[in-house]
């Protein structure tokens, strides 16, 4: 190898050993920067015929472990989840209070209780009179301030996923920003690796908000797929697209079809043009995207119906009147009941035994907005019930005929004489109609008995009603309230007709056997019972239950928390082993590096010197 060979050799040594200090240089200073990976230079030999005789940097590599790395966004996306859900459901457990303390919903169910009891002992008590009252208002109280809570966390779980969108279409375009300057980029450029540390924080802060996986191609690209499949980001940038809806009410809740949705879901629009309802499609699995719209659409919604069944039921228990109907003897033989007294959501309830000895039970709910019809069978506490809507509008002999059409295959037959509904068998051989019963709802203080409307939605008595806004049962927590004849005449809770006797506890028995003793059927929506074993119990039994339920579930999103939390505290230790500047490694590294500029700087010199010399006997 001549000198002037040897000489190249040694300034191609030195500027892979600048480039290698250059390198070192930038980890030691980068140490502390959040997303920063440690960089190396592969160096590699130029062969000039069979010798090598020189070096050269080949390229700028990142230190990182790509597996490690794509698991720690997997869990990432879950822990943001959790924790999240976590926090939601600790906000939602102060609407229940804490198990066993005198704030929770059913200690103040209690205190209402008691006050009717200490009322049935005393019922000319002016004072038991207005404490009872007072109690009344303390328990609607309460569910109104649930069910505000509630649509609250709503709301701002509706206007977190509209910030979780912004954030995202930003992290997509910068994703794809970067991918289009990487195209042209050489991995020799130091800069190139600093653009993806860049990409990456993108990606990383992306896995937070939803559950994303990469795939990796040539030309320093990386695509990003939702985990169903769903393609966010390559050289250009899909949108998300999603409207927040302000303030929550109750009614207002999301349907996969967009013409019944109360709220806006989540649409991937790609740079085409096209889009996909990624709700819809149950793409949004994981991260804070579906940890928003789990509670904003499933727990906080199951939440308010746990509360409208409890205020509802109250009110139902008080007011509402079950009237058996009176034998026919036939043949055909049937029941006669009176349905003049029925309001829309009252129901006339007939239990028949078919031929094959099944017995079935039939629910026909009064409407008024015929727009309802047909009736879906979850509008009764036992959705295996059938339900038969009918429109009461048109008069008795119109219901009758409807009451035919709906249910002439099973062998029943109606038929209607002033205020009274028949039901019958169609003759031998056919159904056996078991028991007819009519449901009616007491809309005055003095009604002749001790049903009364000591809970009103707003100032309307409550029914069940169903219209085209809905069930009366929806968010009716909110707007539940006492009564507001009874606010200004406290004694109406004794007086039940006119000269009720000022001691006459019927009243007060009547409410306090109904609020403690009465066994109610629970919709398995609420969460409690199942549709096949609907809970049924008293008040009390299922408000123990709802506030169990919370405070479980509520243990339970702690548990899973921590236990995520975990993961990927563990998975970011595992992937800093590789990723993170070592400052130790980085000095042992300067120090070869310093040496080898060294050894190829005295090679110059020795090389000059000989050169010199060479010149100076020429």
């Amino acid at each position: 190898m001549g000198l002037t060979q040897t000489l190249a050799t040694s300034l191609s040594g030195l500027r892979a050993a600048q480039s290698g200090l250059a390198v070192v240089a930038g980890n030691i200073a980068n140490a502390q920067t959040p997303g920063y990976v440690a960089q190396t230079s592969q160096q590699i030999a130029t062969v000039s015929g069979d010798v090598g005789d020189s070096v050269r940097v080949a390229s700028i590599n990142r230190v990182l472990d790509l597996f490690v790395q794509q698991q720690l966004r997997t869990e990432t996306s879950g822990g943001a989840y959790a924790d999240l859900r976590s926090s939601l459901y600790q906000q939602l457990q102060e609407v229940y209070g804490q198990p066993g303390s005198s704030t929770t919903l059913d200690s103040t169910f209690n205190s209402f209780t008691s006050a009717v009891q200490a009322l049935t002992t005393s019922p000319n008590s002016s004072a038991a009179q207005s404490q009872t009252i007072s109690a009344a208002q303390a328990l609607v109280g309460q569910l109104n301030g649930a069910t505000s809570t509630i649509q609250q966390l709503r709301t701002q779980a509706d206007q977190g996923i509209a910030n979780d969108v912004q954030q995202a279409n930003t992290a997509l375009q910068q994703i794809a920003n970067i991918n289009q300057q990487l195209q042209t980029s050489t991995t020799s450029d130091a800069s190139t690796a600093l653009l993806e540390d860049q990409r990456d924080q993108y990606i990383d802060q992306l896995s937070k908000l939803i559950d994303i996986r990469t795939v990796a191609s040539g030309n320093n690209q990386i695509t990003v797929f939702t985990g169903s499949g769903a393609q966010l980001v390559g050289s250009q940038a899909a949108q998300l697209s999603f409207t927040a809806t302000g303030s929550i009410s109750a009614a207002q809740q999301w349907n996969a079809d967009p013409t019944k949705s109360g709220l806006s879901s989540i649409t991937l629009v790609s740079p085409g043009g096209g889009s996909v309802d990624l709700v819809t499609n149950g793409s949004v699995r994981s991260g804070e995207l579906a940890a928003y719209l789990n509670m904003r659409d499933n727990v906080l919604v199951q939440a308010q119906s746990q509360i409208d069944a409890i205020a509802s039921q109250m009110s139902s228990a008080l007011s509402d009147t079950t009237k058996a109907g009176t034998a026919v003897t036939g043949p055909p033989n049937g029941f006669d009941t009176d349905i003049s007294g029925m309001l829309a959501g009252n129901t006339t309830t007939v239990t028949y035994t078919d031929s094959s000895s099944v017995q079935h039970t039939i629910n026909i709910v009064r409407v008024d907005d015929p727009s309802v019809l047909p009736l879906s069978n979850s509008v009764t506490t036992d959705p295996n019930d059938t339900v038969i809507g009918v429109d009461f509008t048109g008069g008795l002999a119109s219901v009758v005929t409807q009451l035919n059409t709906a249910l002439g295959a099973t062998g029943l037959q109606f038929s209607a004489s002033g205020g009274l509904l028949r039901t019958t068998d169609t003759g031998p051989g056919t159904v056996t109609v078991n028991s007819v019963e009519t449901t009616t709802t007491a809309t005055t203080l003095n009604g002749g008995s001790g049903a009364l409307p000591l809970f009103v939605d707003g100032t309307a008595p409550y029914t069940g009603a169903i219209t085209a806004s809905g069930a009366q049962s929806v968010g009716y927590a909110g707007r539940i309230q006492v009564n507001g004849a009874l606010v200004a005449d406290p004694s109406q809770l004794v007086s039940y007709q006119t000269n009720t006797p000022a001691g006459d506890a019927t009243r007060p028995n009547f409410i306090y056997n109904q609020l403690v003793n009465g066994s109610l059927a629970f919709s398995p929506g609420t969460g409690i019972g199942s549709s096949t074993s609907p809970f049924q119990g008293t008040l009390s039994a299922f408000m123990s239950q709802v506030v169990s339920m919370q405070s479980l579930a509520t243990t339970a999103a702690g548990n899973l928390q921590a236990g995520q939390d975990i993961v990927v505290n563990a998975l970011q230790t595992r992937f800093n082993a590789t990723a993170a500047v070592n400052i130790d490694t980085e000095m042992a590294n300067l120090l070869t590096l310093q040496n080898n500029y060294g050894a190829n700087a005295r090679v110059m010199t020795t090389i000059n010197q000989m050169l010199t010399t060479l010149m100076q006997v020429l």
